[in-house]
């Protein structure tokens, strides 16, 4: 019978804890992706590649939410079975406050464990993914980034000038900057121009009625043409393809860790780090924030669980039970702030690394006897 409701306790907050994280994780999703079509009409890729950026941006968003999700489920879930009577049910049957709290603090784990998956391992690999759609894509959508009486820069040694886009699909008055390889450019003026895409679907410029500007070692070169054919396929975006610390392997990210810190437990070869980022005590500031964030946070679930179960101390009809509940509700969202805010403060030195990994376990501890006590003091 107990391990019934128990079952039960832990399947109504699962389901409401998904319910919420599902739901909020796509409502910041859709206003990512509203901030992510610069890719498009910034950048000029591709929708698929937009599509598929921003599709894998989900596991990082709901690893994110995941902590304060948590506490929020397991807070309203509490308060729902304490309104509902059905906490009353736990006490009747001879259930224990203690053991009702022991059970919320083992159901935790579970989520500390998804968490750690999460951050370890799916969010870094997605986001890597993420990352190599942008870095093997070619730039197809050129006619977005041709905009009217602007310079765009944003394709990798070309700047584009256009005076006018006409709805059929012609440009007027084109200029173009090529900078070529040992400081030398060519610059193409044209009257007119068109956007055509080949047989092998690789788009080019077809210009008419202009001249090019060769520049070479200060010597200038002029040549007019009545038609020409500008290659766009030798062109790639300014958009950031190589990888971030975040997008990075967690073991990559330690083995950088222990040979920064000449800790000899992996063989390790720099080469191979130097391939993903600098593997230097210039990085390790931010390797030490991305490795606190995945490694350490998770274990903040367990002291949100021991705050959300402060709520069966005292039933609803005590004077002061709303009191209790607001003054819960903000320790908790307080204890999120401050372990999201000691990321930044971990890379200062290992002291502080220490401090604020040891944070969760002091709070954890001091709520518990806490808690201890006015379970005793309730009898």
């Amino acid at each position: 019978m107990k391990k019934l409701i128990f079952k039960k306790f832990s399947l109504d907050h699962a389901l409401f804890f998904l319910y919420v994280a599902l739901s909020i994780s796509l409502i910041v999703w859709v206003i990512q992706a509203v901030n992510f079509l610069d890719i498009v009409s910034e950048d000029g890729h591709s929708f698929r590649i937009y599509f598929f950026y921003t599709l894998l941006n989900l596991p990082k968003i709901f690893s994110r939410i995941l902590p304060f999700i948590f506490f929020i489920s397991l807070f309203y879930i509490i308060i729902k079975y304490e309104n509902y009577n059905e906490l009353i049910v736990f006490w009747t049957i001879g259930i224990k406050k203690i053991t009702f709290i022991n059970k919320a603090i083992k159901v935790s784990f579970f989520y500390v464990f998804l968490q750690l998956i999460l951050t370890t391992y799916i969010v870094p690999n997605s986001q890597d993914a993420a990352r190599s759609f942008i870095r093997s894509s070619q730039l197809n959508l050129f006619p977005s980034l041709f905009k009217e009486k602007r310079f765009i820069d944003t394709v990798s040694g070309l700047t584009i000038f256009i005076e006018k886009n006409n709805k059929n699909g012609t440009f007027n008055n084109i200029f173009l900057k090529d900078q070529l390889a040992n400081g030398e450019s060519q610059i193409i003026f044209a009257k007119s121009g068109v956007m055509l895409n080949n047989q092998n679907n690789i788009g080019y410029l077809e210009l008419y009625d202009g001249k090019f500007i060769n520049n070479k070692r200060g010597k200038s070169t002029i040549f007019l043409f009545d038609k020409t054919n500008f290659n766009l396929s030798n062109y790639s975006t300014k958009t950031t393809t190589f990888p971030k610390i975040q997008e990075i392997n967690t073991k990559i990210l330690l083995d950088c860790i222990f040979l920064i810190n000449k800790i000899k437990i992996f063989k390790i070869d720099k080469k191979i780090l130097d391939k993903y980022f600098a593997c230097n005590e210039k990085n390790s500031k931010n390797m030490k924030q991305e490795l606190f964030k995945r490694l350490i946070l998770p274990f903040y679930l367990p002291l949100l669980s021991l705050i959300a179960t402060f709520l069966i101390i005292k039933s609803k009809d005590s004077y002061n039970y709303q009191r209790l509940q607001f003054l819960l509700f903000f320790i908790g969202t307080l204890i999120i702030v401050i372990s999201e805010v000691s990321v930044r403060y971990t890379s200062i030195n290992n002291f502080l690394i220490f401090l604020f990994s040891a944070i969760p376990i002091i709070f954890f501890i001091s709520f518990y006897l806490l808690l201890l006590n006015k379970l005793k003091f309730s009898k």
